[in-house]
């Protein structure tokens, strides 16, 4: 299977397949409006304006799983976006990323991406806690943790890396600097 295959739904109702990315560096984020982590919309907006000319795509899906923190539709939630936090790259309609109904792009992201040990930092261990309280099963296994998790996929089509949404963003930025090089030479 490969990551084109994926079908995925824009607010809109418009189905897109993922095959409208080929050649392209993908870092595809799941997000949320009522995050603690949402000042990460801005380090991602730059991120996308930094390296969109060198073939990156940032590609959002909101999700609602965590704490609830994203009771809107895609439509809203991509109107927040564009207002809150200046998004112009392409936001999702709303998904799951674990779970029975999860979307199978995740559940592909997640057998294809490295998952590293989660709560070994001081900030990790609190929201490790606090996941352990709301949705403990986001704990098991590879599940996506929390929101703003990200991976990259390179031009070829390969996930090269998972992060955590408490990673620093500046490994992010040298990952993302590193696939984009790969995919130029």
């Amino acid at each position: 299977m490969s990551i084109y295959e994926f079908l995925i739904k824009k607010p809109n109702g418009e189905i897109l397949s993922m095959e409208t990315y080929r050649n392209k560096t993908m870092l595809i984020v799941n997000t949320a409006n009522h995050c603690r982590f949402t000042y990460q919309f801005e380090d991602l907006q730059r991120l996308y304006k930094k390296f969109a000319n060198q073939g990156l795509i940032i590609l959002g899906f909101p999700s609602n799983q965590f704490a609830e923190q994203n009771p809107e539709d895609g439509k809203e939630t991509e109107r927040m976006c564009k207002i809150n936090f200046g998004v112009t790259f392409p936001i999702f309609d709303v998904i799951d990323v674990n779970g029975d109904e999860a979307h199978p792009l995740f559940e592909y992201l997640k057998e294809q991406a490295e998952c590293r040990e989660f709560g070994i930092d001081f900030e990790e261990k609190i929201l490790k806690s606090k996941i352990q309280e709301s949705t403990p099963l986001a704990l098991d296994g590879k599940n996506i943790r929390w929101n703003f998790t990200k991976f990259i996929v390179d031009a070829n089509g390969n996930v090269v890396k998972r992060f955590e949404p408490t990673d620093s963003i500046l490994d992010v930025e040298n990952a993302i600097q590193d696939a984009v090089k790969t995919s130029i030479a």
